[in-house]
């Protein structure tokens, strides 16, 4: 089979930031600060390139590393979702950078920062590498390097708190990690390969002949659970308040927006092409999905309304999010996948701006992150103010913006699920959305009222420079177009989808 050059793009996506991260490790920090803009525009140009090739293509293919075909070989496997995925990661890693580079300098000892763009170029490349991926145990070592970088990502920040944050989210990980590795053992003893599309044969072959049933099961609770532990699905998500609430800005957007994301990708992606969702369904693992993701959604909420902090309340926030996605996918439907694969979009975008946002009212209320210093902050600060309202409306569900998009599909997609599953959705996105309400409008409304007796502000303190104003500007913007114009990303990732298995 003849391939054509800009096939080869997803393949470049994963090697650039890669061969770049050893490179910028010998460099300067300013060097490898504007290195690291540099890669990232260069990924995230050439992926957009990618996804308009990919939707004239309108098939996906596969393509061979090195010289030995499968089943010996590794290869690369892109489709429309897979573009469109690459897309966004990379869109929403470059802003976040972008929107919190100024406090790089300020949180991060010099000598240090060279290696932070390191983590960051090593973690964009085991995204990419999630995310096309046809191998499962090539899936699995980025999967590793993506968990070492973003507890580096933490551990920038050289405070007590996030001491003990990443060695939470290290911890926690490694079991996640663990549980994942043994269920690949497991599948590899089971079918004898490893590139996802034998698997698929294999399992396939082994659910019509009924045998191995109690294995099968064993390794797809395994895999579900690992990855469910890394992405903090509740009652998982105890590491996730002080990871995303006391590192830098960058840190905080990447890990709550994108390392969760990549890991419901992936577990998305093992479920259409690895696993298979008919053998899924058989399991029952899309039932308990369901039941803790509704359980989170809940949780999350009423754990985000007792927060004094707003960066913790912001990221108990998350831990609710990630249970819509687990909804959607618990739902075991083609609609429940999109509604799911939808909000990882709109929710990454979001929340990346939710915290860049947070900090810069916080630096114009005397660095406090507490509610009742940050009182008039959104005057202080305007774009920040203004950034976080939208960011706030759109995770309550205001129509025109993401967030209501997202919840409309899931209520869609709960209409065509059986009649008990329909009233859970709905009666429980009720509750959610009321939730959300309280919190997030209870800060917004914090962020335009009057400032406390006595406390004064510097207004030259809330003033973070081009970069991060132009981030929460571009992030506002692609926050209302995912509500005014979801209609074409909701038919890409369908027919990205349909591809997919």
């Amino acid at each position: 089979m003849h391939m054509e050059l800009w096939q080869s793009i997803p393949f470049a996506c994963i090697l650039l930031p890669l061969g770049s991260a050893a490179l910028t490790s010998v460099l300067k920090s300013g060097f490898a600060r504007r290195w690291t803009f540099l890669v990232l525009t260069m990924v995230t140009a050439v992926s957009a390139v990618f996804t308009v090739l990919m939707a004239r293509y309108g098939a996906s293919y596969t393509y061979m590393m090195g010289h030995y075909p499968a089943p010996w070989g590794n290869e690369i496997r892109a489709g429309l979702l897979e573009a469109v995925t690459a897309t966004f990661f990379s869109l929403v890693m470059l802003l976040s950078l972008m929107g919190g580079v100024k406090k790089i300098d300020d949180h991060i000892l010099h000598d240090k920062q060279s290696l932070y763009y390191v983590m960051l170029l090593l973690l964009t490349a085991a995204l990419m590498a999630q995310v096309y991926t046809n191998d499962i145990f090539t899936a699995y070592v980025f999967l590793e390097i993506m968990t070492i970088a973003a507890c580096s990502l933490i551990m920038a920040r050289t405070k007590g708190r996030t001491l003990v944050a990443a060695t939470r989210y290290m911890v926690m990980n490694l079991v996640g990690s663990g549980l994942f590795l043994l269920g690949i053992i497991l599948l590899y003893d089971l079918t004898g390969h490893l590139l996802m599309s034998n698997i698929r044969q294999a399992v396939s072959a082994l659910a019509e002949s009924g045998q191995y049933q109690m294995p099968l099961t064993v390794v797809v609770a395994l895999i579900t659970i690992g990855l469910g532990i890394k992405s903090a699905l509740f009652p998982f998500h105890t590491w996730v308040p002080d990871a995303y609430g006391y590192t830098t800005p960058t840190s905080s957007a990447i890990l709550s927006a994108l390392v969760s994301k990549g890991y419901i990708f992936l577990l998305i992606k093992i479920m259409y092409r690895v696993i298979g969702l008919d053998v899924i369904a058989t399991t029952g693992i899309d039932n308990v999905l369901f039941v803790f993701a509704l359980v989170g959604m809940v949780m999350g909420s009423v754990s985000a309304i007792r927060q004094s902090d707003i960066r913790r309340m912001i990221a108990f926030s998350s831990v609710a999010q990630i249970g819509y996605i687990y909804m959607g996918i618990g739902l075991g439907t083609d609609a429940g996948m999109m509604a799911a694969v939808f909000h990882i979009f709109s929710h990454a975008v979001c929340k990346a701006m939710l915290f860049l946002a947070a900090g810069g009212l916080a630096d114009a209320s005397g660095n406090s992150k507490q509610f009742r210093a940050l009182r008039g902050s959104g005057f202080r600060s305007p774009i920040a103010g203004v950034a976080f309202t939208i960011g706030a409306l759109s995770m309550v569900g205001f129509p025109f913006l993401g967030g209501f998009t997202s919840k409309l599909n899931f209520a869609m997609a709960a209409m065509q699920a059986d009649s008990g599953r329909m009233m859970l959705v709905l009666i429980t996105l009720a509750i959610s959305t009321w939730l959300n309400t309280i919190y997030f409008l209870k800060t917004v409304i914090t962020l335009y009222r009057k400032p406390v007796e006595g406390m004064e502000y510097p207004v030259e303190k809330g003033r973070r420079g081009f970069c991060f104003n132009a981030s929460l500007v571009c992030f506002s913007l692609a926050t209302i177009a995912l509500g005014l114009f979801s209609q074409y990303l909701i038919e890409a990732i369908t027919t990205g989808l349909t591809m997919f298995g």
